[in-house]
């Protein structure tokens, strides 16, 4: 079973029980049960292949469960089709009409709905100024960058006020500096609207930096649930310590356990308490050094440190550099592997 951080809210957004999908003789979905609370914003992390795309389609109605169930406020969409179900998605690729402008295409979910066109001209307005596209209404999609076509796939899905928003991998073909800064937007805007996100991303620091929970998905089934901090500090598997972060695993007395790097020690000081060891590799980070070191006992961890007085020569002459190691049992965490 999944290790919960907190007891579920009484009242779901969004309740999945027993949720499978098999392709053929492929187990892409193998069982979830989630809860997430209104105003969430609740992130699906894992691998490619780990199930947590196919979910986000079941929520959404793309895809039909073989078994278990989809709640949405309360009511059982799990047979509803996408259009029934109150929810938007945001893909990857915009999937915006390239004919139409930027305010045609926010404004087009509201005229499907019939809403009277001043109505809609106000709120379509009032989306685009919080994705801070002010003035652009009169533009065509091929105008604009990625980042701003990205915006307004958000404001054409945020316009109708749906009760989750579906989020698929939405910053993944954005470079890294723009996809930072729209981590950040993102995150407020969901904050301002007080919206359910039900966000899908294999990028660790993304899950991190936006969740107020995450569920780790493996296998098509979820390792654990829980806090960013939590799922950083406390991971409860191997995967888990694994995946999110760098993580050193190591055995002692008949456990296994995980260290990360940071929490690590390093001193060239050999008359010091701690592991033995030799610098095998010192990479220069800019703000940290990552160093690997061949511990005497058998194996290697990999510590790091900030260079708060240390340059990148300075590292480089650390290589092959005797050693001593030490951590606090503190910031031990044992770990098991679930049974699949």
């Amino acid at each position: 079973m999944p290790q919960l951080s907190e007891a579920p809210p009484l009242t779901a957004d969004v309740r999945l029980s027993g949720l499978r999908k098999s392709y053929g003789p492929v187990v892409a979905v193998g069982g979830v049960d989630l809860e997430i609370a209104r105003g969430e914003f609740f992130t699906m992390l894992g691998p490619s292949g780990s199930g947590k795309t196919t979910t986000l389609r079941m929520i959404a109605g793309f895809e039909r469960p073989d078994a278990g169930s989809i709640e949405l406020g309360g009511k059982d969409v799990s047979s509803l089709p996408p259009f029934d179900r109150d929810v938007n998605t945001v893909f990857q690729d915009y999937a915006l009409f390239p004919h139409m402008t930027v305010q045609q295409n926010v404004e087009y979910g509201l005229r499907v709905k019939k809403v009277p066109r001043a109505e809609r001209r106000l709120k379509a307005t009032e989306a685009l100024g919080m994705v801070r596209l002010e003035g652009y209404g009169g533009r065509k999609p091929g105008q604009l960058s990625g980042g701003q076509r990205q915006r307004v796939a958000l404001a054409r899905a945020i316009v109708n006020t749906p009760r989750a928003l579906l989020l698929d991998e939405p910053l993944g073909a954005l470079d890294l500096k723009l996809r930072q800064e729209l981590q950040i937007e993102l995150k407020q805007i969901q904050q301002e609207l007080g919206m359910t996100f039900i966000y899908v991303t294999h990028d660790q620091e993304e899950a991190l930096t936006m969740s107020d929970r995450i569920a780790v998905f493996n296998q098509g089934a979820i390792e654990q649930v829980g806090t960013p901090a939590e799922m950083y500090e406390h991971p409860t598997t191997q995967f888990v310590a694994g995946f999110i972060g760098t993580s050193n695993i190591l055995e002692r007395g008949g456990r296994t356990f995980t260290v990360r790097p940071e929490k690590i020690r390093l001193t060239l000081d050999e008359a010091a308490d701690g592991e033995p060891g030799t610098i095998t590799a010192a990479v220069y980070l800019g703000p940290v050094t990552k160093f690997i070191v061949g511990l005497d006992g058998g194996g290697e961890l990999t510590v790091v440190q900030q260079n708060l007085e240390t340059s990148s020569e300075d590292v480089h002459e650390m290589e092959r550099k005797r050693v001593r190691l030490r951590w606090s049992p503190d910031v031990e965490f044992v770990i098991q592997e679930e049974e699949r």
